[in-house]
């Protein structure tokens, strides 16, 4: 068996780990992945393996089936998403099963299987270890195009600096080693997401249930056969959800975001009206930017932090807020230009949309900390 040392000076035994490995068209890998994710397997360390299939066209159901044993479970469900076959795998696994830790990982060979026992090994010091793609030693395959890389880097830091992970550096990582007992405690706390930031959401869940993270640097390969799942659904949810956790941490961010909510309204009604005037689609986005940042000042103004002591002159209040609408416009405006360029087919009223949020995750910064700054009392 596994023998890892606890900080306080006790042990903790890795007996039994159960693998769960979602799956959807992923007949090309799944039977090699199979094969040495159970290879893992050895006198002191039992491994079993939940393959969570969205009932793929390409027969990877069937495929599991003739492996299944009583260390390969098939659990087949209808296509919603990463998270939800993930949420089906979890539950099983904790109900089901009785192991002493749970691996998450991709079946197309991103993850190196041999990696997981690293992993295991660093529960020694934690509740959670992730592999790591972005902390000192991590990399990616260099095969990964620019797109990908941007895309990739840019969820991760949206997700770090707004849902408050700021410690982790790969907080969209698919590949992590998790105590069966730190994900009991933290698993209640879930909210219903179907798409790629269930990576972030039990993430956070389990970091705000008190669970101990760690990062192991891997390498991060890019696929060998299939194509990747990441749709427009999976981005717009991405960026929704992620707000969505800020919003459950900070009573001014509650505030701060229900007024960005009705600011999103102003800035794509606006944008769609000026398109139907005939405008060129990157002015009416610097205008509908513009004219929800005036909305928002104001709402802010008088609601959000008007609890807050700022004894500086509206004046110098006005000044700043100017100073960060034009930090604000240039980042959104320059956010829908890279969206334009990220995701060419998609319709200009969805690069719009998803370049509120970094405008609005700089805004609120700038304006909490600078604009409306409480004064010492």
């Amino acid at each position: 068996m596994l023998l890892v040392t606890m900080p306080d000076g006790g042990s903790s035994h890795i007996r039994s780990v159960c693998f769960v490995v979602p799956t959807y068209n992923e007949a090309d890998n799944i039977e090699a992945i199979v094969r040495q994710i159970l290879g893992l397997a050895g006198e002191d360390l039992t491994v079993h393996l939940v393959v969570a299939d969205d009932s793929s066209p390409d027969g990877t159901g069937k495929i599991v089936e003739g492996l299944a044993n009583e260390f390969v479970t098939l659990l087949s469900g209808d296509k919603q998403g990463l998270g939800s076959a993930y949420s089906r795998a979890f539950s099983h696994v904790l109900s089901e099963l009785s192991v002493d830790a749970i691996v998450q990982m991709d079946a197309d060979f991103s993850h190196a299987p041999a990696d997981a026992l690293r992993l295991i090994a660093a529960l020694a010091d934690a509740d959670v270890a992730i592999g790591s793609r972005y902390t000192a030693g991590g990399t990616v395959d260099p095969a990964w195009g620019r797109r990908r890389r941007l895309i990739s880097k840019c969820g991760n830091l949206f997700a770090r600096y707004v849902a408050g992970l700021y410690r982790i550096k790969d907080c969209t990582a698919g590949f992590k080693a998790i105590r069966t007992q730190a994900l009991r405690r933290a698993f209640p706390l879930r909210l219903p997401v179907q798409g790629y930031v269930f990576q972030v959401a039990s993430l956070h869940a389990l970091f705000i249930s008190g669970a101990r993270v760690v990062e192991v640097p891997i390498y991060f390969a890019d696929r060998s056969a299939g194509v990747t799942k990441l749709g427009r659904k999976d981005v717009v949810e991405f960026f929704v959800h992620v707000w969505w956790l800020r919003l459950l941490s900070r009573k001014t961010f509650i505030k701060f975001a229900l007024t960005g909510l009705t600011g999103v309204v102003v800035n794509l009604a606006s944008f769609e009206a000026l398109l139907v005037s005939g405008l060129n689609p990157y002015i009416c986005s610097a205008l509908a930017i513009e004219l929800s940042i005036v909305w928002n000042f104001f709402v802010n103004n008088y609601w959000t932090f008007r609890d807050r002591v700022v004894k500086s002159r509206k004046r110098i209040r006005g000044l700043k807020f100017n100073a960060v609408s034009l930090v604000t416009l240039s980042i959104s405006f320059s956010s829908f230009v890279l969206l334009r360029w990220l995701l060419p087919q998609e319709p200009l009223v969805i690069a719009q949309f998803l370049s509120i949020f970094p405008a609005v995750l700089a805004n609120y910064f700038a304006n909490s900390y600078w604009t409306f700054k409480a004064d010492a009392t």
